[in-house]
């Protein structure tokens, strides 16, 4: 079973014993898991050590190991140098991609983003929500008028209320969503090295200092899965992170999505994306394996949080 590890206490320490995970604290081992079940690891506690055979472990297995700040947000990412067997012939392509064919990967990517908002908005029940099905037609190659700028300043005020503002470094609404992006980044970052493509060369995002980018414009698309649930949250008066609230975010890897009319948990959808996306690179024409938007019931489903529940690992 695909397990998202958090490690959010500071001072333990992590490493390898007989084909498992052990997390110990002060010299004392307080859990264990098999690396076989560890989709990624996500540390946001200080002090946290680690032994290296374990890193080249999860490695191996293509799990990454996500390093966040203190504001929830991923600023470091391990994964593995190798991660397909085609992947010289990939990272080729990927590199000599065309312009025209990384603007109609985009174009498709933001479409699928506002789609998702437009479609989250209506199973609240929210007015406005019709128009992001316009907005999302409007987006050109490389979506060159910025529309989905246009659409994020409509979205959040529609979702959060008037007063809201997407702040990366702010506590509250923005620290959940932060985390929630985070579990998903590791997701899609897997996905990435698996289909044999290079994380730092994006078809849109272009930050130098982030080794991530391609990771980056992937992820798109699934944040408003993250937007749900903690606007669910907040609505229960959640706005902190504990155990209990971060393993709602990890299960977000085995929500179901629809490909092609076929049901796939959200980790196997990332895994065809990037791979339809390194045909892409491969074959010069901009499709893309996109999931469909979900349901109002399975919005509701992927947002329905219990309180009473345990902790996370």
């Amino acid at each position: 079973m695909d397990r998202i590890v958090d490690i959010a206490t500071d001072g333990r320490h992590l490493s390898l014993y007989r084909g498992f995970l052990v997390v110990e604290e002060k010299s004392e081992e307080i859990g264990r898991i098999a690396l076989d079940d560890v989709y990624a690891v996500i540390i946001h506690a200080h002090g946290t050590t680690w032994s290296a055979n374990l890193v080249a472990a999860l490695a191996e297995r293509g799990a990454p190991i996500v390093f966040c700040g203190s504001n929830h947000a991923p600023i470091a990412v391990t994964l593995p140098i190798e991660g397909h067997h085609a992947q010289n012939a990939r990272f080729r392509a990927q590199w000599a991609a065309s312009k025209p064919l990384c603007k109609q990967l985009w174009r498709r990517i933001v479409m699928a983003k506002i789609t998702m908002q437009g479609s989250l908005l209506e199973a609240l029940g929210i007015d406005g929500a019709q128009a992001f099905a316009l907005i999302a037609r409007r987006v050109k190659s490389g979506d060159s008028d910025n529309v989905e700028a246009q659409a994020a300043r409509r979205y959040w005020p529609l979702l959060m209320g008037p007063e809201f503002r997407r702040n990366r470094d702010s506590p509250g609404a923005n620290a959940l969503l932060n985390y929630g992006y985070a579990v998903i980044r590791a997701c899609v970052a897997r996905a990435v090295i698996a289909a044999g493509l290079h994380p730092t060369i994006g078809i849109n995002h272009a930050n130098r200092g982030n080794a991530f980018v391609l990771a980056d414009d992937l992820v798109e698309p699934f944040r408003p899965l993250v937007d749900a649930l903690v606007v669910r949250m907040l609505a229960q008066g959640i706005d902190t992170l504990d155990p209990a609230i971060k393993r709602h975010f990890a299960r977000l890897i085995a929500f179901d999505l629809r490909i092609g009319g076929e049901a796939s948990p959200l980790s196997l959808a990332a895994v065809r994306l990037a791979q339809s996306l390194a045909r892409a690179f491969e074959s010069g024409r901009p499709s893309l394996a996109i999931f469909e938007p979900p349901t109002p019931i399975q919005w509701a489903a992927l947002a329905r949080v219990d309180l009473d529940e345990g902790a996370v690992d």
